[in-house]
């Protein structure tokens, strides 16, 4: 019997694009610090032959990836980001409360910037980047984000709720707070056993939820949307359903 792919799955495919909604763990493309790290690229290279990078999404975020089929349409797409006509659309899960509704953050930034290879804020010889936040709502402890870049630095929306005093749930290097999203620690009468109970959400809960841009042959615009992860849905529902606040209905 054939091993279920779980690395990811397929949104859309045709002659010229490939669009994949891929699982929070893995890389789009090589990386300089570990070589032997599984890539999704490779990966999807053994169903769709080979495929040219357009962009990227951080190895620990889930959601939608699109990569070239040919070298025409990466150079169409690759245009489309470099003018910053691509539109990305993420949701995010974040520890408190923010008391905006709406932000735009714009804060150069420096990719590889510390001895933990973090993005950092830097005046002098950070990008300009910029960000634009809005607020869902709130969920007890935690509130859902929608973010949506203009720019494509490495870590940027991480890093830019960061540096308003807000981190993304379970998010390893910006976080500080490592405590996975447990059912028993949000819901007033749980009556599970704290011994066996597994938690809701144990990584980044950042998820490229939407992506629209024009089609590298026809030109006609195109939209498309990654369901959430499994650990990612599940912990939607259960918000939704003790704080009614849901992001898929917003």
């Amino acid at each position: 019997m054939a091993l279920k792919n779980t690395d990811y799955s397929v949104v859309y495919s045709d002659d010229d694009i490939v669009v994949l909604n891929k699982r929070s763990g893995i890389l789009i493309a090589a990386d300089r610090y570990d070589e032997n790290a599984p890539r999704l690229d490779l990966l999807a290279e053994k169903e769709f032959g080979k495929l040219f990078a357009v962009h990227r999404i951080d190895k620990d975020t889930s959601g939608l990836i699109i990569y070239a089929r040919n070298a025409d349409s990466q150079r169409a797409l690759s245009m489309q980001f470099e003018k910053r006509l691509v539109h990305k659309t993420y949701h995010a899960l974040v520890y408190g409360h923010p008391l905006w509704k709406e932000l735009d953050v714009k804060l150069p930034l420096l990719p590889d910037g510390d001895a933990r290879h973090r993005t950092t804020i830097d005046k002098r010889n950070g990008k300009p980047s910029e960000t634009q936040f809005r607020l869902i709502g709130n969920c007890g402890p935690f509130s859902w984000v929608e973010a949506k870049p203009v720019t494509g630095r490495t870590h940027q929306i991480r890093v830019h709720l960061n540096s308003q005093g807000f981190s993304i749930v379970c998010d390893p290097l910006y976080g500080g707070n490592q405590k996975p999203v447990r059912l028993s620690e949000i819901k007033k009468r749980w009556n599970g056993d704290e011994e066996e109970e597994r938690p809701l959400l144990s990584r980044l809960a950042l998820h490229a939820y939407k992506i629209e841009l024009e089609h590298p042959k026809t030109g006609e615009k195109i939209s498309f949307e990654a369901p959430y992860p499994k650990d990612m849905e599940a912990t939607r529902k259960q918000l939704a359903k003790i704080f009614g606040v849901d992001p898929l209905e917003d």
